[in-house]
């Protein structure tokens, strides 16, 4: 709490979290951006870690990144979870709720090895 208290004061300039620290109802408005790198293949769970920043009492406009590197398990995740976004709206009336289970096939395709696009 002393953390969160000395951020939201201005006394340092920027607070890392884990997604799962960052999920847990802390609020963070001073926060402007909000910097996702290391990705979860719950949407939800770094839709609660970005909340952090989008509290009563925000004033500011807050900016999203997400960090991903080509042919990484990271970008495998955001592939999923595009795949996972366009089936829950496809599916769920205006797109609310997240399809958070992660078949067999789904995990193996995230940690399989692949030749990059320059083939190496």
């Amino acid at each position: 709490e002393e953390l969160v208290d000395r951020f939201q004061a201005g006394e340092v300039p920027v607070f890392l979290l884990s997604l799962k620290a960052a999920g847990t109802g802390l609020n963070l408005t001073r926060a402007g951006h909000v910097v996702h790198f290391d990705r979860w293949w719950n949407p939800a769970v770094e839709e609660q870690a970005t909340d952090r920043a989008y509290r009563i009492g925000q004033t500011q406009p807050v900016q999203v990144h997400r960090i991903i590197a080509e042919g990484t398990v990271e970008d495998r995740i955001a592939q999923l979870l595009a795949r996972k976004r366009a089936l829950a709206d496809s599916v769920l009336a205006g797109g609310e709720g997240a399809l958070t289970e992660l078949t067999d096939a789904e995990l193996a395709e995230l940690v399989a090895l692949r030749p990059t696009a320059r083939g190496e």
